[in-house]
């Protein structure tokens, strides 16, 4: 295996999180649900680092710089697994958490224009209303609300009964998994370079 891979793999984590911050649509709602994507990129950066010191204490002849990044990547590696378990295991803690930052939205007449015009962006792209209640969030379910075209999935008296919370936590679940897949199909790869 060749004494670039984890700086490879490091490269690899990094532009994933990266393409994943940047494809999210800055909505004050969802900022929240994408805490993993920065976490992502941090471990992407710091096992870019590890990678060079390790060519480089390669290329010195440095044992003592050789062994440091092992047990830096070790670390790292072992982190890493505990915290892709702990978020696979955890799927209804993460839920209720979510339920609860978004419960910090309500009342929604409470709430600045700015939040008003991220949710109404929000349900018409996620094909929800409301954030915890459905439409019972407002007081008029705004036009985002209104189903259209052919998709009455959700639809009852033309408007839509999912709830904005339930929709993101499926976004982040989706991201988890790509988040978790990238860093499971990597591991083996960073392993094998020890």
């Amino acid at each position: 295996m060749s004494p670039f891979s984890p700086q490879i793999c490091g490269y690899v984590i990094f532009a994933v999180g990266i393409y994943l911050k940047m494809t999210k649509d800055g909505n004050q709602l969802t900022n929240f649900a994408h805490a993993g994507v920065d976490l992502m990129i941090a471990i992407g950066t710091i096992i870019m680092v590890l990678g060079f010191l390790g060519c480089y204490g390669a290329y010195r002849e440095s044992s003592c710089m050789l062994l440091i990044t092992f047990i830096l990547l070790l670390l790292i590696f072992i982190l890493r697994l505990a915290a892709g378990i702990l978020g696979a295991l955890s799927e209804k803690t993460v839920n209720d958490w979510v339920k609860k930052r978004l419960q910090d939205f309500t009342p929604l007449t409470k709430q600045p224009e700015s939040v008003k015009q991220d949710l109404e962006a929000l349900q018409a792209k996620l094909k929800c209303c409301g954030i915890i209640n459905g439409p019972g969030d407002w007081e008029k379910p705004p036009p985002s609300c209104y189903c259209r075209g052919t998709d009455t999935t959700d639809c009852k008296s033309g408007i839509q009964n999912t709830p904005c919370s339930t929709k993101i936590i499926d976004l982040m679940q989706q991201n988890m998994q790509v988040v978790l897949g990238i860093s499971f199909a990597i591991a083996p790869i960073l392993v094998s370079c020890w």
